[in-house]
């Protein structure tokens, strides 16, 4: 099936209640997250949106996250449901004398993903990956694309009428995000990756310019020492692959070479997945439960010098 027999089936908007939102409040709120996380939010503005994600003291990923302002002193942070509750807790326990408040807004809040169309309405025509606008009461955050269809996050109180657009399936949306090639961070995979595995530093997840934050001495060895052995893919399996699964290559079917990130099943059937694997097995013949993969190109380039 070629991508643009793909992306004809991406088209209109879905309801995200697998995303939920944790909402950073007060005064101190964007320098108490920029002390926490890969991104700079000491210069975040109204018009960006950051990927970023929370580490541990070893580098590992414990949470990631679509950050961006809804007032001077209010940052809201998407991420995955499943893993929102223990992200939640963690930051809290930083908060120490900061004027900061953090508390999971997902209730008050509605998402939608919108792509084709229903995107391109709300996005500026030369727009890019992770600018940001209000319209009304939503605000819309530009997302990488998936097979040339444009994409953008939702998201407005709830109560707030739902954006204009066909409805998409769910699956479909999820599918999408997999072929975009960035990586939601879920419960199955938490401490599984540094950044750099998901190629978190080529599409906007880390600045390698701000200061101090928990793992942030692993993240920078990996990126300037040559250390990184793991990047993500694209890949496509004829069977069923679940999140979490080991990958295997031919060349050693006992030592296991990578991780299936993210996964959702293919509109042409099968199963497309991010896959994290060691760069030493890309060019062998892999497998993940069972089920052969083919890795794919991946949408976008990797930065060689940031």
């Amino acid at each position: 099936m070629t991508a643009i027999q793909h992306g004809a089936r991406l088209e209109g908007a879905t309801h995200l209640d697998h995303l939920g939102v944790i909402r950073a409040s007060g005064e101190d709120a964007a320098k108490f997250l920029h002390g926490q996380l890969t991104q700079d939010f000491a210069l975040l503005d109204h018009g960006h949106a950051r990927l970023c994600a929370h580490l541990s003291n070893k580098g590992r990923m414990l949470a990631s996250f679509v950050a961006f302002r809804r007032g001077d002193a209010d940052v809201l942070l998407v991420c995955s449901r499943d893993l929102l509750p223990a992200a939640l807790a963690r930051l809290s326990r930083f908060v120490l004398r900061a004027k900061v408040k953090l508390e999971d807004a997902s209730a008050a809040l509605q998402l939608y993903g919108l792509a084709g169309s229903a995107a391109a309405a709300l996005l500026p025509p030369q727009g890019s990956a992770w600018d940001k606008h209000d319209a009304g009461d939503a605000s819309v955050v530009q997302l990488y694309p998936a097979c040339g269809q444009a994409r953008a996050l939702w998201l407005a109180p709830v109560g707030t009428p739902a954006p204009a657009g066909a409805a998409l399936a769910h699956e479909d949306w999820l599918w999408s995000e997999v072929r975009s090639g960035v990586a939601t961070l879920s419960v199955p995979v938490v401490e599984a990756f540094v950044p750099q595995m998901l190629n978190y530093e080529s599409v906007g997840g880390v600045n390698f310019k701000k200061g101090c934050y928990p793992g942030q001495e692993v993240v920078a060895r990996s990126q300037f020492r040559g250390t990184l052995k793991r990047r993500a893919f694209v890949a496509h399996a004829a069977g069923d692959v679940a999140v979490g699964a080991e990958v295997f290559a031919a060349s050693d079917p006992e030592q296991p070479c990578g991780t299936v990130v993210q996964a959702a099943p293919a509109p042409g059937g099968g199963v497309d997945a991010i896959v994290s694997i060691q760069l030493s097995a890309a060019q062998s013949a892999l497998q993940a439960g069972g089920a052969a993969l083919e890795l794919l190109p991946l949408p976008y380039a990797l930065l060689e010098d940031i």
